[in-house]
C-alpha cells in the first residue's frame, strides 16, 4: 500500500496478478514458489496461501460439445509413489473425460468409470486399454484395442531388452514390427517362429529333489504365450477401420508424462495439493474446456 503525500490518496502499486492467473503460471508454466515470489515481488507464503485460496472443481462434461457423437475411449492409470495413482478416462481427440485417485487398479473401477460416462450420454464406439487381466473380457461389449505397447512391454519384461538367446533375439525382433506392420505380417512372422522354436520353448527338465518338472526356458515361453494369449485384440484397429481406433495408448501416456514433468518443479506438494495440481492440470490439458474459462467456484 502507497500513499501519495501529494493528494493524500492511498493505493497499490507492484506488480499485481490474479489468484487464478498465478496459478495458470504455477501449473502449467512450470513456475516455482520461489521463481513467483520474485516475479511479483511477495513472500512465498503469500503466493501460497493465494494459490491455495483458487477452487478448482472436479473434472466433468458440462463443457462439452456433441456428447451423444461416438467416441474411441482410451483408459490407464499412472501412479506417483505407492498408495496413489490416477485414473484417467480419455477420447482419441484428446479430452480428458473421467478421473478417479486410486490407491492400486481394479477392473470394477474401470467398469464404474465406463459406467459413468455411459450415464453422462457419452457413445463408446471402441476401447483402448492396457490388457489388464480379466479387463477385456470384462468390457465384452466394446471392440478393445490392447495397446500395443504395453503388448511389447509385456514381452520386453520377460526377455529384457538385451537378450542373449538367439530365440528370443528374433521373438524381440518381431515384436519390434507390432506397431509398424500389418496383422497378416505380424502373426505369419510370429507362426514362423513358434515353428522354428517349438520344441526349444516347450523343453521341459526334472527336479531331481521333487520329481516336478518345469520349463527351462519359461520366460521366453511367457512372452510368446502373453502374444498368443492377447491375439485376438492386438489388431483390433486393423479389423474395423471404420472406428478409427488408435493402435495405442500414446496420447493419453503422452498427458502422463507431461504432468510428471509439472509436478517434478514442485517437489514436496501434499497430498491434497497434489490432488489439486493433478485435476487443474487435466482441466487445462483437455481440449473441450478452456481453464481460463471453466467454473473454479467449487471448492476441491
Amino acid at each position: 500500500m502507497f500513499k501519495c503525500y501529494g493528494c493524500h490518496r492511498q493505493f497499490l502499486g507492484g506488480n499485481r496478478v490474479q489468484n487464478q492467473d498465478l496459478w495458470i503460471e504455477y501449473q502449467s508454466g512450470k513456475q516455482t514458489l520461489s521463481q513467483l515470489s520474485e516475479k511479483y515481488g511477495l513472500s512465498i507464503k503469500t503466493i501460497q496461501r493465494r494459490l491455495d485460496s483458487v477452487k478448482i472443481d472436479s473434472l466433468s462434461l458440462e463443457g462439452y460439445k456433441d456428447l451423444s457423437k461416438a467416441r474411441v475411449i482410451l483408459m490407464d492409470t499412472t501412479y506417483f509413489g505407492r498408495n496413489f495413482g490416477v485414473m484417467v478416462l480419455k477420447d482419441s481427440q484428446g479430452n480428458n473425460l473421467y478421473l478417479r485417485f486410486i490407491k492400486y487398479e481394479t477392473i470394477a473401477f474401470y467398469i464404474e468409470a465406463v459406467n459413468h460416462l455411459k450415464a453422462q450420454g457419452v457413445q463408446i464406439k471402441g476401447i483402448v486399454c492396457d490388457g489388464r487381466k480379466g479387463l477385456i473380457s470384462a468390457l465384452g461389449e466394446y471392440p478393445v484395442q490392447m495397446c500395443q505397447f504395453h503388448q511389447s512391454a509385456i514381452v520386453t519384461r520377460y526377455i529384457t531388452r538385451k537378450p542373449r538367446i538367439q530365440a528370443s533375439i528374433e521373438l524381440k525382433e518381431i515384436v519390434h514390427l507390432l506397431p509398424r506392420t500389418d496383422k497378416e505380417s505380424f502373426f505369419g512372422a510370429l507362426e514362423e517362429w513358434e515353428i522354428k522354436w517349438h520344441d526349444f520353448i516347450h523343453e521341459r527338465a526334472i527336479n531331481p529333489d521333487t520329481g516336478k518338472s518345469r520349463y527351462i526356458h519359461k520366460r521366453l515361453r511367457s512372452a510368446y504365450m502373453s502374444l498368443k494369449r492377447n491375439k485376438q485384440y492386438l489388431f483390433t484397429w486393423y479389423d474395423h477401420p471404420e472406428l478409427d481406433i488408435p493402435n495405442t495408448n500414446n496420447l493419453l501416456e503422452g498427458t502422463f508424462t507431461d504432468l510428471k514433468n509439472k509436478l517434478r518443479c514442485h517437489n514436496g506438494l501434499s497430498k491434497r495439493r497434489k490432488e489439486k495440481f493433478i485435476i487443474g492440470f487435466l482441466k487445462a490439458s483437455t481440449r473441450g474446456i478452456d481453464i481460463k474459462k471453466a467454473d473454479l467456484s467449487q471448492p476441491l
